[in-house]
């Protein structure tokens, strides 16, 4: 992993454990081992490395998406919540999530990307169920987007609040959702 690679990986971390406006590259570089000025070099300002962090999610979010391409809608909706399965198992909080409680005091690019990457994940989910509808795999009444919305809010809402509960309320709610699709 190259130095920028792993300044990236270190950001996306600590902007799930803390949040964007709680870390320094002074944390960065006392946790990687390198001087400031190296995090400098790649990333001048703070918000060039939230932009670069939101990025690496979005090109992450398009690969699973190409992945799963091929497979049923069932299949590519349990993979979309393989997502929120890893950051739960991680005792992490989503990206969007804990960036969209800092929106309002971060550079509106990074802004920008945010509100990019949560447009790949609303489109995709709504692709996924008005697939899934058409195929007569999904069974639900409301419109697909309003559909996404609900599954998506419900599974960043449950990556944060099972952190609190300590309980298997995500699992429940996971399968719920699956459960709740079928005709």
């Amino acid at each position: 992993m190259s130095t920028r690679e792993m300044i990236i990986a270190l950001a996306d971390e600590l902007i799930r454990e803390r949040g964007y406006n709680a870390f320094s590259y002074h944390d960065l570089s006392r946790v990687l081992g390198i001087k400031t000025a190296s995090i400098h070099y790649h990333f001048p300002k703070k918000s060039d490395l939230g932009i670069a962090v939101v990025q690496d999610q979005l090109a992450k979010i398009q690969a699973l998406k190409q992945q799963l391409a091929e497979k049923s809608p069932l299949e590519k909706l349990e993979g979309f919540l393989s997502i929120y399965s890893k950051i739960k198992k991680e005792n992490k909080v989503c990206l969007v999530g804990s960036l969209a409680t800092d929106l309002h005091s971060v550079d509106e690019v990074v802004g920008e990307e945010l509100k990019k990457l949560s447009k790949l994940i609303l489109d995709w989910v709504t692709e996924i169920l008005t697939e899934g509808k058409k195929k007569k795999v999904f069974r639900y009444s409301e419109d697909p987007r309003t559909k996404a919305m609900l599954i998506i809010t419900s599974m960043l809402a449950s990556v944060q609040l099972t952190r609190l509960t300590k309980q298997g309320d995500f699992s429940v709610i996971k399968n719920a959702i699956v459960k709740d699709l079928k005709p």
